[in-house]
């Protein structure tokens, strides 16, 4: 491991250390400590916040067409709810884009829905016709995630005209990702180059664009799965309630505890549904997004369990356990 390596993982493990005793602090010290840290802990979410409505301002200003990306998530929501504020009271001045795999939790498409329309938002849905009945999550996941997602989500921007993509992507997810800029340069295709990324030196961004040439842009970068929760906790958020701890159907398939939302996915021999209390850290195409058993029904047992996790949110895509295709070639190709 390099110099350059261990100053950076050290500095991660400190900024997390402080993180984690803010909120130790904010929920068990005594009242006077607790109010102290509780400030504090605001003031570290109020920066976040600060900085990711400029960005949002700054792409909806310097760019021509931007659209943002909302997969229905715990960040999605959370970047929502910023674009909403960034803009209030008037009504976002670009699009959300969803592109539907037809693999989703149906709770998820049911929440996007209620939320579009309560939000008064503009909901584009791409659905790659051509893929429907030619790709299987379950016998070629690796082929599902291009053809559904990732040669969609370039057909959807370019069939649009969007010159800028807003994503919720953060850095803490994966090492591919932790390399992202916050305007990240993307050449013909929708083609990310690692080596063709423009500096960003003290949040100043370069928004030009050369022909054939988007961008996608990442205000949550600098959040960690930590931060969004507290975040949701605070503005009180709305969120898919798969995230919450409930009895479900799950059965289990080389490993992934899954639960079985539909019944295209027979079970095969041997395998049996048994009800369990879990929950979601991620959500996916549900044949590739596996849950974890958990007791957290509400936001304060989610943020207990965060404070204890050593594992990425990630480890329960199952796509990411394919080493042939990893997150870093996925985005060369043009994934979110």
């Amino acid at each position: 491991m390099g110099a350059t390596h261990v100053l950076m993982v050290t500095a991660f493990l400190r900024f997390r250390s402080h993180q984690l005793c803010l909120y130790n602090f904010a929920s068990h010290e005594s009242a006077d400590h607790k109010d102290m840290n509780v400030a504090r802990l605001h003031t570290h979410l109020d920066r976040l916040e600060a900085d990711s409505m400029r960005i949002l301002r700054e792409t909806v200003a310097e760019c021509r067409k931007p659209v943002l990306l909302y997969s229905i998530g715990k960040d999605s929501s959370v970047l929502l709810h910023l674009l909403l504020k960034a803009f209030h009271p008037a009504k976002p001045p670009l699009p959300i884009l969803h592109v539907n795999t037809t693999w989703k939790f149906r709770e998820m498409i049911e929440f996007r829905d209620r939320i579009a329309r309560e939000k008064n938002v503009h909901l584009i849905e791409y659905i790659n016709q051509e893929g429907i009945g030619h790709t299987d999550p379950v016998g070629d996941p690796s082929r599902h995630t291009y053809v559904m997602k990732t040669q969609a989500l370039r057909a959807a921007l370019a069939e649009h005209g969007f010159d800028a993509a807003i994503g919720g992507a953060r850095r803490d997810e994966d090492p591919a990702r932790a390399k992202e800029r916050v305007f990240s340069l993307r050449g013909a295709g929708q083609r990310w180059e690692p080596r063709k990324q423009r500096p960003e030196p003290w949040g100043l961004y370069n928004t030009r664009l050369a022909t054939d040439e988007t961008l996608r842009v990442f205000p949550l970068s600098d959040w960690t799965e930590l931060d969004v929760w507290l975040y949701i906790r605070r503005e009180n958020i709305e969120v898919v309630p798969l995230y919450f701890a409930k009895e479900r159907p799950t059965f289990v398939r080389n490993g992934a505890l899954l639960v079985r939302d539909d019944d295209r996915v027979p079970l095969e021999p041997g395998e049996k549904l048994v009800s369990k209390r879990v929950r979601f850290r991620t959500l996916g195409c549900w044949p590739l997004t596996a849950a974890v058993e958990s007791d957290a029904a509400d936001l304060d047992g989610i943020i207990a369990e965060m404070l204890d996790t050593r594992e990425s949110e990630r480890a329960g895509r199952i796509i990411d356990l394919d080493p042939s295709d990893s997150m870093e070639r996925k985005k060369r190709e043009g994934y979110f």
